[in-house]
């Protein structure tokens, strides 16, 4: 269940999502009265949704070379204007990451659309997925982690991601394999909904001409096993976020060596929770990946 969108953010929050020390925050707050924080009973700085909007647009201009004095001098309809002004300038790239997390908080998809067109004018989707969209998932992964961002908002731009990687897995999709010496399936273990980065390595695989099964998330290992009724040489790809827990993935492991793995099939693993996997549990044909760029290197 997705909880309320979170409307009050302490400091740190602040610092999290812009970038910007805590301290260069009070400093711009005192100096230049940028933002206008609210006040707990005992004193303790918080601010509200359009001080985090502020912020965000303050640090986008900053970083493009506004001085934070001549900020000051304008209103927040004209910031906004400015940054409007400046992610649709082809030239602004570098400025993509905190224009999707502006959007992201403002649940503004036209922002959205805006920056990853203009990006996608000058690179290729795999550049943008690369150089812009992984960075972002990392981030909101930690954003997420430390109650800074609300359910909701990550919900709102994984949506969007995740519509992109459909239309572009697509195209690749219709077209026959050209290798065929495996099969790659694709899966997200029990209770396992990030799925980001399982669809963006699906895309990868059908682009160096493999054929694909995407079974998506939260598969029992019973399914995995039907697999091996149709197909031959399979490579069973995971991408473990938070699950199995760290407590469980050894024991998960050792299921997928006795259940799934033999002479045909062999299971590639990536994800912030294979660093919990106990090394004495991997088997020849059980890979670990450290990044999606080092899995696409191995295709």
């Amino acid at each position: 269940m997705i909880n309320n969108v979170k409307s009050v953010f302490s400091i740190k929050d602040l610092e999290n999502l812009s970038g910007i020390k805590a301290h260069t925050i009070r400093i711009w707050e005192k100096r230049y009265n940028i933002l206008e924080p609210m006040r707990t009973n005992t004193n303790i700085r918080t601010y509200d949704l359009s001080n985090l909007q502020k912020l965000l647009n303050v640090t986008l201009l900053n970083s493009y070379g506004y001085k934070i004095s001549r900020i000051a001098e304008l209103n927040t309809d004209k910031i906004s204007l400015l940054v409007r002004e400046i992610i649709s300038d082809k030239s602004s790239k570098n400025h993509a990451l905190n224009a999707f997390k502006v959007a992201m908080i403002n649940f503004d998809q036209a922002l959205f659309f805006n920056t990853y067109n203009n990006l996608l004018s000058e690179k290729t989707f795999r550049e943008v997925f690369f150089e812009i969209i992984i960075p972002l998932m990392n981030e909101i992964g930690l954003l997420w982690q430390s109650n800074t961002i609300s359910p909701a908002q990550e919900h709102f731009i994984s949506y969007l991601i995740k519509q992109k990687l459909l239309i572009n897995t697509e195209k690749v999709q219709i077209l026959e394999p050209t290798r065929n010496d495996k099969i790659f399936v694709l899966y997200l273990p029990e209770n396992e909904i990030h799925e980001l980065g399982l669809m963006y390595l699906n895309y990868e695989i059908l682009l160096n001409g493999y054929k694909t099964i995407y079974l998506g998330e939260s598969v029992p290992i019973e399914s995995l096993k039907d697999m091996k009724n149709y197909f031959d040489n399979i490579v069973y790809i995971s991408y473990l976020t938070v699950q199995p827990t760290k407590d469980a993935i050894n024991d998960y492991v050792k299921e997928i060596s006795t259940e799934i793995i033999d002479t045909n099939s062999q299971v590639w693993f990536l994800g912030r929770m294979t660093e919990f996997i106990d090394k004495k549990n991997l088997f020849d044909k059980i890979s670990i990946f450290h990044s999606i760029s080092d899995l696409v290197q191995e295709l």
